[in-house]
């Protein structure tokens, strides 16, 4: 890792997805370098997203939520408000990271979080995630390119789960969700996204942060 390795941390509230995304892809296109790894902590506006392997007949009755298809690995899964997204927009080379590394890194997170609250939650080799009594807790998707990474997870805290049942989540039918105010009634989802957020950036190994809440800055 860097002995100058400097990071900015976006607090973004709810936002839109295509707009963010879009905002990922010009960030990655344009960064050198020299520019600051960023790591972007939102929410997003109700949406269903569809990665590159995805496949229609996991899209079962979307209803009045749209769907995007993105450039992210994965299947389809849903985004909504109470549900914490973190995008790494990393310099992997930089970092001397691998993708595996940050899938890693995603997953270890999630689940010593979910630890920090008494929940014992696992990651599965063969279904990229982080699970809780064999239902979903997380979900993970990344894309690389020109050496940098974008998109990240999303860990379920407290929101309305129920458009999960109109799609086959991950691309697997009947898969159950969770999320942490189901499972610890009086948990803090600020406590849980300040207490993942500090892990991601230590072990990245981040000397300077700058906090900002929005994209006007870039």
């Amino acid at each position: 890792m860097s002995s100058d390795n400097k990071l900015v941390i976006r607090d973004l509230g709810i936002q839109p997805y295509e707009p963010i995304w879009q905002k990922m892809q010009a960030f990655t296109d344009q960064r050198d370098s020299e520019t600051y790894d960023e790591i972007w902590v939102l929410q997003h506006e109700p949406v269903f997203t569809q990665g590159q392997a995805g496949k229609e007949e996991h899209l079962l009755v979307t209803g009045d939520i749209p769907v995007v298809k993105v450039d992210r690995g994965g299947q389809v899964t849903y985004h909504g408000p109470g549900q914490l997204v973190i995008y790494l927009l990393l310099d992997l080379r930089r970092n001397k990271l691998g993708v595996r590394d940050v899938v890693t890194l995603m997953e270890v997170g999630v689940i010593k979080t979910l630890q920090h609250f008494g929940v014992e939650a696992y990651a599965k080799a063969d279904a990229p995630g982080v699970y809780v009594n064999q239902a979903k807790i997380a979900s993970l998707g990344l894309r690389v390119r020109r050496g940098c990474t974008f998109h990240g997870l999303a860990l379920n805290l407290n929101m309305d789960l129920e458009p999960f049942l109109r799609i086959n989540p991950c691309g697997y039918a009947g898969m159950q969700m969770t999320q942490l105010c189901s499972l610890v009634a009086d948990a803090d989802p600020h406590q849980a996204t300040q207490w993942l957020v500090n892990y991601l950036t230590k072990e990245i190994g981040y000397n300077f942060i700058s906090h900002q809440t929005s994209l006007d800055s870039q």
